[in-house]
């Protein structure tokens, strides 16, 4: 289940971010930046489903990055990883400014990249 993991704003008034874990109830992780907790519950969605450990065969990991495109505004973004989630697959696209978003399979496509 993506939702699982979440950032928040830490709660000890330092006004940095952390991730939160619906499953436990609990902090994963505080005191970073919303960058790098965006980054860290991407990666947890990786290792964990609604069920604990997700399955090594719902998960794909794309080395090197690949250029991608999506859907919206066909934006272009980076890919590096796919999940399978409810029966789709997902991939983990950053974008320009760095920010990392779960994209449906069908929203994404490969970018068109100019050949020199």
């Amino acid at each position: 289940m993506l939702g699982r993991f979440t950032v928040r704003l830490s709660d000890d008034g330092s006004g940095t971010f952390g991730v939160w874990d619906s499953a436990v109830n609990g902090w994963r992780v505080t005191n970073l930046d919303r960058a790098a907790a965006e980054q860290m519950k991407t990666d947890l969605d990786l290792q964990f489903n609604a069920q604990g450990t997700r399955p090594l065969d719902d998960i794909r990991t794309v080395d090197p990055p690949q250029p991608v495109e999506q859907l919206v505004a066909w934006e272009s973004g980076e890919l590096d990883a796919w999940i399978r989630e409810g029966g789709q697959w997902l991939g983990r696209v950053r974008d320009r400014n760095g920010n990392v978003a779960w994209v449906p399979q069908s929203d994404l496509r490969p970018a068109n990249q100019d050949i020199p």
